[in-house]
């Protein structure tokens, strides 16, 4: 892999990140304009939940010490992100 290579990927992984970052203030935003019905809040507690997990899961994926572990995390992003 070459050097300009590894810095495309580094670079795309760190706009990803601020990229997940931006998802979950836009989903705390997003919930804090939901009713507060009771169904509401489960709605809002779970949107809340899995919108700030993709971020947090996103960049410990980053932080893996092996490709299966790499690939695990970023199966839970994933099935995250469908989630919300």
């Amino acid at each position: 892999m070459s050097e300009g290579e590894k810095y495309n990927k580094k670079k795309f992984a760190k706009e990803l990140e601020e990229r997940t970052k931006l998802f979950a203030i836009s989903i705390i935003k997003l919930s804090i304009k939901l009713p507060d019905t009771p169904e509401g809040r489960v709605v809002k507690y779970q949107l809340s939940k899995v919108g700030i997990s993709v971020g947090a899961n996103y960049r410990e994926a980053n932080r893996s010490r092996s490709r299966a572990d790499f690939k695990n995390k970023i199966k839970i992003c994933e099935s995250g992100a469908s989630e919300s």
